[in-house]
C-alpha cells in the first residue's frame, strides 16, 4: 500500500507595532517591574490597534506563509485562534478565505482555546490523507485576547503576557519534508470554569444591559482554589503529553532536537528542555512577543528557523496548553524524509 504523508510547506506569522512592555503592565497593575520582568518572564507583548482585527491579522499572517504561492491553490482555510474574533458568533476562516482570495477553499474553524493549533495539526492531517482532494490547507491562527486582559484584576496576573498577534502554516500532502508525525493530549475538565468572560454567553444572556465593568474581560474565578489544582500536575502533564507524542510518533525522548513551545516564563521552559537532555538554543523563549493563543508553537518553529536553531534532521515536538485545561504536543520530523 502507498504511503502518504502531510508536511509544512510554509510558515508565516504577524505581530502589530504596538507594544506593551514590562514597564507599562507594572504601572497598570502595580506590580513592581522587576517582579513582571523576571517571575513572570515578561519582556514585552504587542498590542494591536483599533483597526486591526483578529481577522486582519491572520490575513496579513496567511500572506507571509503563503509566500507567493497562488491562494487558488488552496483546498481549505482553517481557523484555529481565539474565539474572540471580529464580532460575535462570526466565522473568521471565511472572512480570511476571501481576503486572500482563496476562492475555490472551503473553509471551516477548530476551537481548542490555545492548544487549538497543536492538534488542529493532528486533525487536519487526518483529513488530508482520508480525503485526496485536500493537496494544500491553510491554517491560521489569530488573537486579539489582549483585549480582555484587566491589570488591575491581580487575580488574573498569570494572563499578564497575553500579546496580539497571528501565525499561518500552510500544509501540504506528499510533500515528503517537515512530515507531521503523532500527537496526544490530556484534558482535565475540572478546570473548565475557573477561567472564562462571566459576562458574555447563554449564562448571562438576559443580564447583558446590567453586565459589570470587570465582567467583560477575561476573569479567574478562584485564583487560590485553582493553583492548588494546577501547579502540582502542571510540569507533570507538559512533560507526559510530550512524551506521549513522541512515543506514538516511533521515537524515544533522546531523539528530540527542537522544542516549540507555547509562551511560558524561563524557568518551565529550561525544566522541558532539561527533562528531554536539551540545550537552550534547541527552542526559542517567546519574550519579545508573548502569549498568541495557539499561534505560540508556530512562532516558535519560525523564530528557531531564523535563528539556525531548527535545522533539517531534528525531530521538534510541539507543546501548548489551553484553558479547560488541556495539555497538546505534536511531533514533526523537520527536513526531507521518506514518510
Amino acid at each position: 500500500m502507498e504511503k502518504h504523508n502531510v508536511g509544512i510547506r510554509s510558515l508565516g506569522s504577524y505581530v502589530p507595532e504596538g507594544i506593551r512592555d514590562s514597564f507599562y503592565i507594572s504601572e497598570a497593575s502595580g506590580i513592581p517591574e522587576p517582579v513582571i520582568r523576571e517571575k513572570f518572564g515578561i519582556k514585552l507583548v504587542h498590542k494591536a490597534g483599533p483597526e486591526e482585527s483578529v481577522s486582519a491579522m491572520g490575513v496579513k499572517a496567511a500572506l507571509r506563509a503563503l509566500d507567493g504561492m497562488d491562494p487558488m491553490e488552496l483546498d481549505m482555510v482553517v481557523y484555529c485562534g481565539s474565539e474572540y474574533k471580529d464580532y460575535y458568533m462570526f466565522n473568521c476562516a471565511a472572512k480570511i478565505k476571501y481576503d486572500i482570495g482563496a476562492d475555490r477553499a472551503v473553509a471551516f474553524e477548530i476551537h481548542n482555546l490555545c492548544s487549538g493549533g497543536v492538534y488542529g495539526l493532528k486533525v487536519l492531517k487526518a483529513m488530508m490523507l482520508q480525503d485526496p482532494s485536500l493537496r494544500r490547507v491553510l491554517m491560521v491562527s489569530s488573537s486579539k485576547e489582549g483585549d480582555l486582559i484587566n491589570y488591575k484584576d491581580t487575580d488574573s496576573r498569570f494572563m499578564f503576557n497575553f500579546g496580539d498577534g497571528a501565525a499561518a502554516v500552510v500544509l501540504e500532502r506528499d510533500l515528503g519534508r517537515n512530515v507531521i508525525l503523532e500527537s496526544a493530549m490530556i484534558a482535565d475538565g475540572q478546570f473548565s470554569t475557573d477561567v472564562y468572560v462571566p459576562g458574555i454567553g447563554c449564562n448571562n444572556r438576559d443580564n447583558f444591559d446590567n453586565m459589570a465593568y470587570e465582567d467583560r474581560f477575561l476573569r479567574v474565578r478562584n485564583l487560590k482554589d485553582m493553583k492548588s489544582r494546577l501547579d502540582p500536575v502542571t510540569l507533570k502533564n507538559f512533560c507526559g503529553v510530550m512524551e506521549q507524542a513522541v512515543a506514538n510518533s516511533g521515537y524515544t525522548n533522546s531523539d528530540v532536537g527542537f522544542i516549540a513551545p507555547i509562551c511560558m516564563k524561563k524557568s518551565m521552559l529550561v525544566g522541558l528542555l532539561d527533562h528531554f537532555g536539551l540545550p537552550e538554543n534547541k527552542s526559542f523563549l517567546l519574550e519579545d512577543y508573548g502569549h498568541c493563543q495557539s499561534a505560540d508553537c508556530f512562532i516558535s518553529m519560525e523564530e528557531g528557523l531564523r535563528h539556525g536553531r531548527l535545522a533539517d534532521g531534528d525531530l521538534v515536538v510541539t507543546i501548548s496548553a489551553g484553558t479547560g485545561y488541556t495539555w497538546a504536543s505534536t511531533v514533526i520530523r523537520w527536513g526531507p524524509c521518506d514518510g
